[in-house]
């Protein structure tokens, strides 16, 4: 079409370019050469090339060429659109027909479907209908296998024997699909593994095992077996741990009267009988056994609250706390001092009985050869005198032998009352427990009352060892003064018939 208007109308581009020389001469001769310039600059930085014309010959030449050019650039444009256009069909067709052929494949797909699906339910209904009860034997081996193993993870049993559960799982897996039976083997398998637990839990037997320590390393030791009870090692009991089904090494061994027979039971040999304490819930009771709080620490440690920082006392650390620290500071010092008494009393008897035995040559090593030597220097003397010189070096004898006797039966007095004052402040901080946080959790309240129990049982265990020392220190005391009471008597009796005075004058003249 724009081929025909250029043929049909040449005269009418004709005057359209004589127009356009017109206007761009007058408007380059309006223009100086300054403004020339810049507009030759701007169309070169558009990225255009700029073609001068000088005259209109060359304005026509240069826009005929042009017109050239674009039409066959146009023509391009339209061949490559007509191309594009024949494969973009193409490419429809294809795609329709590739469609097509994924319906028909859905269909048929979907045919099979419910065809498979109609012939499983006929399988299933067939399969059923063959088992008959066989489908009973699959919940009854699941349900046994399921328990056995059960039974096998948490007995002590697999410490020696492990892995037993993986059979047993895999066969209630295999019994959960209830689409295969069982073989003859695995039913033997299985009773016959139950029929071994049986026996092996009647056992005492010896094997080595791998237990876990508490830093965390591992040791290969000899273990006992206790039927499917407990286990023991060389220095006690051991643990078996249900979770990751591992021997572990108690933090600390119970009591030794726990302890001492599982010590023996491990080194007995075969035949022998020992007595063993049994721990009939796995490890429970002695779980809590062991978390049972020991003699010393109720009583505490001499340095060990002091050297924790808790306490500036000996014993702080212990329930009796401040209290049961200072009773038993005082019980050990009336005990110390009431032993110490004794022994010198004791000493000082010995001498005493071996001064009796060299009447005739006193000593100044004992209270009765000091007497005897008062009486050997005032044997001159006259009765009375005598009399008072004597009783004056029983009385210079006198503290020696009652020294410190007092204070240890003021310890054994003071000593209840301290454990009463614990008990007082026990009971408050029980109180103020059971205020603070009511009586939900006895835990709370258990502090004040062990502190209360315990000073009360440190009182009493200082009060009667301290009383029968003061018992005993005094009978040593008394009967120690009762010899010089007896001798200094004889002595003036004897002076007294020397001297021709009678005892009765004497005895008138001390009256």
């Amino acid at each position: 079409m724009f081929n025909r208007l250029m043929s049909n109308k040449p005269s009418i581009l004709t005057w359209l370019f004589v127009l356009g020389a017109v206007f761009m001469t007058n408007t380059s001769f309006a223009q100086d050469d300054d403004d020339s310039d810049t507009s030759g600059s701007i169309l070169v930085d558009e990225g255009l090339t700029v073609h001068e014309a000088r005259t209109l010959d060359d304005l026509l030449e240069l826009i005929e060429e042009r017109r050239f050019v674009e039409n066959l650039a146009h023509q391009q444009r339209l061949d490559t659109f007509e191309r594009e256009v024949t494969n973009q069909t193409k490419l429809l067709e294809d795609a329709d027909n590739e469609l097509r052929a994924e319906q028909n494949r859905t269909t048929n797909l979907e045919t099979t479907i419910s065809n498979n699906l109609a012939t499983i339910a006929d399988r299933r209904d067939e399969l059923a209908l063959k088992m008959g009860s066989l489908t009973e034997l699959f919940g009854v081996i699941q349900q046994v296998a399921g328990e056995t193993r059960g039974t096998f993870l948490g007995s002590v049993v697999s410490a020696e024997i492990p892995d037993r559960d993986i059979f047993l799982n895999e066969l209630a897996q295999k019994m959960g699909t209830a689409m295969e039976l069982a073989s003859v083997e695995e039913m033997n398998k299985l009773w016959s593994l139950m029929f071994e637990h049986i026996v092996e839990t009647g056992k005492v037997k010896r094997f080595k095992g791998t237990v876990l320590t508490g830093g965390g390393g591992a040791k290969e030791t000899e273990l006992v077996r206790v039927g499917a009870f407990n286990l023991v090692a060389k220095n006690g009991y051991v643990n078996y741990n249900f979770d990751n089904y591992q021997v572990v090494d108690l933090s600390r061994q119970p009591s030794g009267e726990f302890t001492s027979t599982a010590k023996r039971l491990h080194r007995a040999k075969p035949g022998d009988v020992v007595p063993f304490a049994i721990d009939p819930t796995r490890g429970s009771i002695l779980s809590l056994e062991t978390e049972r709080a020991r003699f010393g620490e109720m009583v505490g440690s001499p340095f060990g609250g002091i050297a924790d920082g808790k306490c500036w006392l000996p014993f702080c650390d212990g329930q009796g706390g401040t209290v049961g620290s200072i009773i038993i500071m005082v019980g050990i010092i009336g005990v110390v001092l009431a032993v110490w008494r004794m022994v010198v009393l004791f000493l000082v008897r010995q001498k005493v009985n071996a001064q009796q035995q060299d009447f005739d040559n006193p000593r100044d090593d004992n209270p009765l050869g000091k007497l005897l030597q008062v009486y050997t220097e005032n044997k001159d003397v006259d009765s009375e005198t005598l009399q008072l010189k004597i009783g004056e070096a029983i009385l210079h004898e006198m503290p020696a032998l009652t020294r410190n006797i007092s204070l240890v039966q003021v310890i054994s007095v003071v000593a209840p009352l301290m454990g009463l004052l614990g008990t007082v402040i026990g009971m408050i901080q029980t109180f103020q427990a059971i205020t603070l946080f009511g009586t939900g959790d006895p835990k709370i309240m258990a502090g004040g009352i062990s502190t209360a129990l315990m000073t009360t049982v440190l009182g009493l265990c200082v009060a009667i060892p301290t009383v029968l020392l003061h018992a005993l220190t005094s009978q040593f005391s008394r009967s120690v003064i009762h010899v010089l009471d007896e001798q200094s008597e004889g002595l003036i009796a004897e002076h007294a018939e020397s001297k021709g005075t009678p005892v009765r004058e004497v005895e008138k003249q001390r009256d």
